[in-house]
């Protein structure tokens, strides 16, 4: 199994960022799909789902704000983030069951 995200960078409050992860390694179009988030010192914070009938959950720090989606052709896995707010800033993450990718930082300042 492996993740691979990217698309990460430093924006400005009220910008916008999206992120893309790549899958491999596992059947991802019948797979339940996460983005979570780490800050320094903070724990992981779980953010939206996405399972194989596209039907998303969001966090309700983020809902509103953020859109989970997928393509099951290409086995990626988005995150579209609007109105980022400096609080947004944390390293993300895909996430498969526990199983998450190296992370892409996103800085809002």
């Amino acid at each position: 199994v492996q993740l691979v995200e990217s698309g990460g960078g430093s924006v400005q409050p009220g910008g916008s960022l999206r992120l893309s992860c790549a899958a491999s390694g596992f059947t991802f179009s019948s797979a339940y799909m996460s983005w979570v988030r780490q800050a320094p010192g903070k724990a992981q914070e779980w953010l939206a789902g996405i399972n194989s009938e596209h039907k998303a959950d969001y966090a309700d720090s983020v809902n509103g704000r953020f859109t989970i989606s997928r393509d099951n052709i290409k086995n990626a896995l988005y995150l579209q983030m609007n109105s980022l707010k400096t609080e947004d800033t944390a390293m993300y993450y895909c996430l498969k069951g526990t199983l998450r990718g190296q992370g892409t930082q996103v800085t809002v300042s």
